[in-house]
């Protein structure tokens, strides 16, 4: 089993075509999470910064991905409401190595699971608590405690392993 086919199953993904946002503060780390997703022949080798959002399209053996790549930074986290409606997961990332910004993640994150286009959806939502091989990075227990994520009691949460990174999965 490939790495999509992996991820959709613990996104609990169904569906033939799948639309994903992935969602974190700039610097975070998306883009490269979502390049290292993709099928090894179609990865760029040269990741530049988001500016506004980037689509990407690719597919595993069962499902079609359209990857919605928003811009972490401040002046263009308010566009991230208006894809929500037409989301059906989201990959939050976090830069666990990013000790000052993690209370602006938190608030994000906040923001994100109290929209009405989110709230009351069983949006499914990874977190990858991204950099972790860096010398100042938190422990994915901690980003889970900074984040307060043992506080949202309407989700069964439960660790996992990729080969990328760790992670942490809402199961709705």
């Amino acid at each position: 089993m490939g790495l999509l086919d992996r991820l959709s199953g613990l996104l609990g993904l169904k569906k033939k075509e799948v639309h994903v946002l992935c969602l974190g503060l700039d610097n975070s780390g998306k883009t490269t999470i979502i390049n290292k997703l993709k099928p090894s022949n179609a990865q760029s080798q040269d990741i530049v910064p988001t500016i506004g959002f980037s689509i990407e399209k690719f597919k595993s053996s069962s499902l079609s991905f359209t990857v919605f790549d928003m811009s972490g930074q401040g002046r263009y986290r308010n566009l991230w409401e208006h894809y929500y409606k037409d989301g059906q997961a989201i990959i939050f990332v976090i830069d666990s190595s990013d000790r000052l910004r993690m209370v602006v993640a938190k608030e994000e994150l906040d923001t994100l699971l109290n929209h009405p286009d989110i709230k009351h959806r069983r949006i499914p939502i990874l977190f990858f608590a991204n950099k972790m091989d860096l010398r100042d990075a938190v422990t994915s227990v901690k980003v889970s405690q900074l984040l307060c994520l043992e506080n949202i009691k309407d989700s069964i949460w439960k660790p996992q392993q990729l080969s990328i990174q760790g992670i942490y999965l809402k199961a709705n």
